[in-house]
């Protein structure tokens, strides 16, 4: 039973972060037309209006596959679409050392069930908006959301799945529902814009977020508010910062999403600039690093397992990797020769995130208290700073730098953020028996708390 509800609950976390991740992209087909009424060129209604930049020169028909991040005409539209995207990761940024907290005071079960519940609330907005001003709104609510759904989740799987190489693949499961969600969403969301109207596409994902949160309510144990006030005190999340160890996995999972981040608002006007790129090259740019990206979570956690105590070494092979794949962009000339570079960058940080995500949680074990709400809550900083800098920042550098002097500083960064893993090399020779997981399992169970988690162990 117990084991059953774990599986469960990991559809449900696996499931929110992939409504998640495509509400955050999903809404890339939609952008044009609420540019074409800033600029007063018509209502944004109808899957009829001009797609802006992503019109095609044949028919003025929209590409059902644009690109990640669409191009404005305008500075001041430039800016107003780069602060849209990024509000999201700046209140999460802001959020996240509250969310952390918050989490190991109360657990995980109830942030997660409020983040999917102001996840729902920003799809509905998204939903029925008609201006900037409420599109700003619901991206920003979707930022509060993220903060506690995409911690809590990440936290609860850390806690139900305690040995490793079941961590492992739960965490891994978990990175490639938020791969999926990233890069099917805007093909989702332009076929069911094309063909459906605007609404449809976050009417559905509100749907699903709904259905989800009902599962995770149903899942919910009846003794879980007893648990909570027997469960332990987790470390603070300012004295988990000052981990030398955390600190160096949080700076390499910032520097690994760096690139992508900076890509992402960038790489499709560079296409159509240097190499003449139509648009269904550049709304395909980004769909085939999927498989790239799986294929790294699937070998890591395989050799996870065979070899753990190299995890050090696989997120320094994948920095390195990401570094020589962002020094190749500038210098492919065709649309099939910036694929290979793009899937490299996706396939290290596969590697990357696969093997520090679960090296956090036995951090968190062997040198603190085993509670993981602010240790995922700093690994959520980590990605919030790389994605919230992209949109604004990105597109500043490439104008007074250059493209392909912004990869190359990225490579850079990368490369020479690898041999800094080896902090890394000694950790998995810690001994658990500081950790109070290891103590309740050599002591046997002494409250309400201790005997839940000892049961949930045994099953």
């Amino acid at each position: 039973e117990a084991r059953r509800q774990r599986r469960l609950l990991l559809l449900v976390v696996c499931v929110a972060l992939l409504l998640d991740n495509m509400l955050y992209m999903v809404i890339v087909p939609i952008i044009p037309d609420y540019i074409e009424a800033m600029r007063g060129g018509g209502a944004a209604a109808g899957p009829s209006a001009p797609a802006g930049g992503n019109e095609s020169g044949g028919g003025g028909n929209r590409s059902l596959l644009p690109a990640r991040y669409p191009p404005a005409s305008g500075g001041n539209e430039d800016v107003q679409i780069g602060v849209l995207f990024a509000s999201k990761a700046m209140l999460q940024l802001l959020v996240n050392p509250l969310s952390g907290t918050l989490i190991d005071r109360v657990g995980y079960e109830a942030p997660l069930l409020a983040g999917l519940a102001v996840l729902f609330l920003s799809t509905a907005t998204f939903a029925f908006a008609e201006n900037y001003a409420t599109l700003f709104a619901a991206r920003s609510l979707q930022g509060l959301g993220s903060a506690f759904a995409d911690t809590a989740g990440i936290a609860l799987i850390a806690d139900r799945y305690a040995e490793e190489p079941a961590r492992s693949r739960a965490l891994g499961t978990a990175l490639a529902c938020i791969s999926f969600g990233s890069l099917a969403a805007p093909p989702f969301g332009g076929v069911l814009y094309e063909f459906a109207g605007k609404r449809v596409p976050f009417l559905v994902l509100a749907c699903v977020c709904l259905l989800d949160g009902l599962l995770l309510l149903a899942l919910a144990p009846p003794c879980a508010a007893a648990a909570r006030a027997n469960m332990p005190v987790g470390t603070p999340i300012h004295r988990l910062m000052l981990d030398p160890y955390v600190a160096v996995v949080a700076g390499a999972l910032a520097t690994c999403n760096i690139p992508l981040a900076f890509l992402e608002p960038t790489i499709a006007n560079w296409m159509k600039e240097s190499m003449g790129a139509s648009e269904w090259e550049v709304g395909l740019t980004w769909l085939p690093a999927f498989f790239p990206h799986v294929l790294g979570v699937y070998v890591t956690v395989r050799l996870a397992a065979a070899y753990p105590h190299l995890q050090w070494f696989y997120g320094a092979l994948g920095m390195a990797i990401i570094g020589a794949s962002s020094c190749l962009v500038p210098a492919c000339r065709n649309f099939g020769q910036v694929i290979v570079p793009l899937c490299g960058i996706c396939f290290g940080i596969a590697l990357v995130d696969t093997a520090l995500l679960p090296t956090l949680a036995f951090l968190v074990d062997v040198r603190h208290v085993s509670v993981y709400g602010s240790v995922y809550a700093i690994a959520d900083i980590s990605y919030s700073v790389a994605y919230a800098l992209g949109p604004i920042v990105a597109g500043q550098i490439v104008h007074t730098m250059g493209f392909a002097q912004l990869n190359l500083g990225m490579g850079l960064a990368n490369v020479l953020y690898a041999p800094i893993l080896l902090f890394l090399k000694n950790v998995c020779q810690m001994k658990p028996s500081h950790s109070e997981r290891n103590i309740l399992l050599e002591e046997g169970p002494k409250g309400l708390y201790d005997t839940i988690k000892m049961e949930e162990r045994k099953g």
